[in-house]
């Protein structure tokens, strides 16, 4: 058992941990709610003046849309991909299967600049013009990842003996799937889909070398950080993101918790279905 002092430092450094990543994000918080156009501390004078600000820019607010857009699209590309992928993987014996298994696996493990490098290199190649689908297809090589670490970590724990006991009950293969297989697959697909979302929403490295002329909105920050009367709106910008982020990754991180024993009890469901 671990003593109570351990248990006390243990707590101490885990809070010391939570505070050296969190400081600068409230920090930056805080600064978005500046009505001085001057970043300076302490903060002398609150105003939500910045926000209004913000939503009135017809450039940033194209520039929101275009990133919501691209990331739907590269979910969408990632989430077929991404559950074939794991289930040929995870499904069939074939040579070389665990080398396919790093090559679909190395893409998110590589810097970003250099996954950058070959896609605009490869892109100027084939003479593809930079357009909105090379940024989706730039964010889907790594949110391909995302969802087939979620997916086949989950079919990895999923017991063999209940897709065999639903059919041995007579369930078809589209019975099967329906009450056993995708409820098992449901919250890993939900919250690799949400890690997705989440990743290319905000990628910029990656964006910076297959968007031609087109701005995101990480873009559009990076462009206004060096102008310093943008500064403000940089920062309800960041502020936004920041909660915009939370909420995929902290919905995915619920998903991920869920236990699959429910899904047990839907082989006897299928029984009943096909009796």
């Amino acid at each position: 058992m671990t003593s109570r002092g351990a248990r006390i430092g243990f707590g101490i450094w885990t809070m010391l941990v939570i505070a050296f990543l969190w400081i600068p994000l409230v920090i930056i918080g805080l600064y978005a709610f500046n009505a001085s156009p001057i970043q300076s501390w302490p903060i002398e004078n609150w105003s939500t003046h910045w926000f209004h600000v913000a939503w009135n820019d017809p450039f940033l607010r194209s520039s929101f849309r275009l990133s919501v857009e691209i990331a739907l699209a590269a979910t969408a590309i990632a989430l077929v991909l991404g559950t074939m992928a794991s289930f040929a993987i995870h499904r069939f014996s074939f040579f070389g299967r665990e080398s396919f298994s790093l090559l679909l696996l190395l893409p998110i493990a590589l810097p970003g600049i250099i996954t950058g490098m070959a896609l605009n290199s490869f892109f100027s190649f084939a003479g593809v013009q930079f357009s909105f689908w090379t940024i989706v297809v730039g964010h889907a090589t790594f949110c391909v990842v995302v969802v087939y670490n979620n997916v086949i970590a989950r079919l990895r724990r999923t017991s063999p003996s209940l897709l065999e006991a639903s059919m041995d009950l007579g369930a078809d293969g589209w019975q099967t799937f329906r009450f056993v297989t995708w409820p098992l697959l449901s919250t890993a697909l939900v919250a690799g889909g949400l890690l997705a979302f989440a990743l290319s929403f905000d990628e910029v490295i990656v964006t910076t070398f297959t968007a031609g002329a087109q701005t995101t909105l990480p873009i559009f920050i990076l462009d206004n950080l060096r102008q310093g009367q943008q500064l403000p709106i940089v920062n309800v910008v960041a502020f936004v993101i920041i909660l915009l982020t939370i909420i995929p990754v902290w919905a995915s991180q619920r998903l991920s918790s869920f236990d699959d024993s429910p899904a047990v009890g839907r082989a006897a469901a299928v029984t009943a279905q096909t009796e």
